[in-house]
């Protein structure tokens, strides 16, 4: 195979894959996020809407994405500190010394959507990071809350 061919080669690769990736953001879109389930009564609403919903599903797949191709990537920076602690704390699991990897806490998320995370399981997909990542926010904003009335001397 001549030079040329095998750039072009690579260069339908490269456009197969990112037809991938984009696929994987619009099926985050479609049916983790629920998009097509909106009724807002205005375009604006609409666009608002789709505006926050595009990072949201932006960040799960990016999640995955890293996740697989960074595994040892520093977990703080795809993750607030409240969320991986809380991904640890949801999974049982006693809080590392130093920050663990993305690939750590992205098992973890995807676990609390279902992950079985057995040996022959692969790293997992958007559904079940999505799913996962609907539990740590919810935490993660609890953990802020009770950190929230500690400070001001309140008990829950």
């Amino acid at each position: 195979m001549t030079t040329g061919r095998l750039k072009v080669a690579a260069r339908m690769i490269d456009w197969y894959r990112t037809r991938w990736e984009i696929e994987m953001f619009f099926h985050v879109l479609k049916n983790g996020c629920r998009i097509e389930a909106l009724q807002p009564g205005c375009v604006e609403k609409i666009e608002r809407a789709l505006v926050l919903y595009m990072v949201v599903a932006w960040r799960i797949a990016r999640l995955m994405r890293l996740g697989r191709s960074c595994p040892d990537m520093d977990a703080q920076l795809m993750f607030e500190p409240d969320e991986w602690k809380a991904a640890y704390i949801l999974n049982k699991q006693k809080l590392p010394d130093k920050p663990p990897t993305l690939n750590e806490v992205v098992r973890l998320v995807a676990r609390l959507g279902g992950f079985l995370a057995r040996t022959d399981d692969g790293e997992p997909g958007v559904k079940t990071i999505w799913l996962g990542m609907q539990r740590i926010l919810d935490f993660a904003a609890g953990i802020r809350f009770s950190r929230e009335l500690q400070t001001q001397g309140t008990c829950v």
